[in-house]
């Protein structure tokens, strides 16, 4: 728009002192998203406003469909996660439904056959026997089934509850300083507890360290977690797939994962998660 004076109904325009402007739409994927205007009270505009507004709003347009692209894809892996969870849950509610049962009736069975004393040695014997296969088959299920389950404490009591318990079973001494005065959604609790297991884990095969110490608190909408120990440093998370793993799952969640280990200084892994997250559905909490 060269004036608005020129324009019916242009009257407030030039009450604001506007005379010209020039305005571009921003289209994002082939889809208009938005537009942008440049207003002058001056009569006579640059030559190339129109091109420079264009190449403006191209870069626009690069910089919002690059955020939309980077949403999309922390939203993606936040379900990801949480099928992943969902998952396990079935998992235990197998393990559950299933080995359990088995073990119930070969309960049943050990005290019908302590109870016996009608029968000779020999059935007795075989009667044992086939039992004891049977424990064996149950061992073996159970280690099938539960491989990738976290600790009921977890989802009974939370993520600081469950640490501590890792730190009482923990082959180094570990100091704890945790201060949670809530529930954490389930992502971020489980992801929390394994970034804690994995570097008590290092600690503990690696550092030669003689004490580590765990730090867990809140800081406004983010979960803060920090891992330290008195060993001989030189880590490098690039060397182990442990915490290779635990940073895609850290950053599926929108946070973020750094190790600082130089050495003869122990070793430092820091770790921030958002204290909100999105299920599977989309829903944040």
């Amino acid at each position: 728009m060269e004036d608005y004076g020129t324009l019916a109904g242009g009257e407030p325009y030039t009450r604001e002192g506007l005379h010209s402007a020039v305005g571009m739409p921003i289209h994002v994927h082939g889809r208009l998203w938005g537009m942008i205007a440049v207003g002058s009270a001056s009569p006579d505009l640059p030559l190339d406003a129109e091109r420079r507004m264009a190449d403006f709003t191209e870069l626009i347009a690069i910089a919002v469909a690059n955020a939309h692209s980077r949403a999309e894809l922390l939203a993606s892996r936040a379900r990801i996660i949480a099928a992943s969870d969902a998952a396990r849950r079935r998992v235990e509610r197998d393990l559950h439904d299933g080995a359990q049962q088995r073990l119930v009736g070969l309960a049943l069975r050990l005290r019908m056959a302590t109870d016996s004393t009608t029968v000779s040695g020999e059935p007795i014997r075989r009667e044992f026997d086939a039992l004891v296969t049977e424990v064996v088959e149950i061992i073996e299920d159970l280690r099938e089934i539960s491989r990738g389950i976290h600790p009921a404490i977890l989802s009974n009591a939370g993520v600081g509850a469950a640490v501590r318990t890792l730190a009482r079973r923990s082959t180094v001494r570990v100091q704890t300083d945790i201060h949670l005065e809530r529930r954490l959604p389930t992502a971020i609790e489980v992801c929390a507890y394994y970034v804690v297991s994995e570097a008590l884990t290092n600690t503990a095969k690696h550092a030669r360290a003689s004490l580590a110490h765990v730090k867990i608190e809140i800081d406004g909408r983010r979960l803060r977690i920090t891992v330290s120990d008195d060993g001989i440093g030189g880590a490098d998370p690039d060397r182990g797939s442990g915490l290779v793993g635990i940073n895609d799952r850290v950053q599926a969640l929108g946070g973020t994962l750094s190790v600082s280990s130089h050495l003869g200084s122990g070793t430092r892994v820091s770790c921030e998660l958002p204290t909100d997250t999105i299920d599977a559905m989309g829903t944040v909490y």
